[in-house]
């Protein structure tokens, strides 16, 4: 079972960018697919992007073109560039990892986007 901790949110001005990191920990880091979702005030959780563990990637059509997710194996870590940053994009970010049907959540980390 994996141990998953977000790091790398705040307060950031619209257009603004952040990085945000997931350090896995407890088992293969490698195997496992990953992903970065979100949950604003309100409103279902959303997927955000997603990285298998070949390095394949998918994104949120509100995030394409902005945010980049990648994977560092070496280091156990899932990273979320954000770039262009909006304030509809203001949520709490969780880092999540999927092997074999289960899903493995870290507690969450808040990016908020306001001038």
């Amino acid at each position: 079972q994996v141990q998953l901790v977000e790091s790398g949110g705040g307060l950031v001005q619209p257009g603004g960018s952040l990085r945000l990191s997931c350090a896995a920990s407890g088992s293969i880091f490698s195997i496992y697919d990953m992903g970065w979702y979100r949950q604003a005030p309100g409103k279902q959780r959303e997927l955000v992007a997603r990285i298998t563990s070949g390095g394949s990637t998918i994104y949120a059509d509100s995030v394409k073109g902005r945010f980049t997710i990648s994977r560092d194996n070496a280091k156990n870590t899932v990273y979320l560039q954000m770039n262009s940053l909006k304030p509809e994009d203001t949520a709490v970010y969780y880092c999540a990892g999927f092997l074999r049907g289960d899903g493995y959540w870290g507690q969450g980390t808040q990016v908020t986007v306001s001038s």
